[in-house]
């Protein structure tokens, strides 16, 4: 298992949400971000979803 990160901000680039979790790979990862977004109710705000090596997961401008 690996740590990502989820990240997310307000318009005027507050960070709103800073949440890492775990997950077996990159595609895990991307589901469980989503399922994150939903629940927080964060999707109509920007965020992103990194992995440990940097790699960009799941974006929304």
């Amino acid at each position: 298992m690996e740590t990502y990160k989820l990240t997310a901000f307000k318009q005027d680039g507050e960070k709103i949400a800073d949440e890492s979790f775990q997950a077996g790979n990159d595609e895990e990862a991307k589901e469980i971000g989503k399922r994150l977004v939903e629940e927080k109710n964060l999707a109509d705000k920007t965020h992103r979803c990194t992995s440990p090596r940097g790699k960009l997961i799941l974006f929304r401008p």
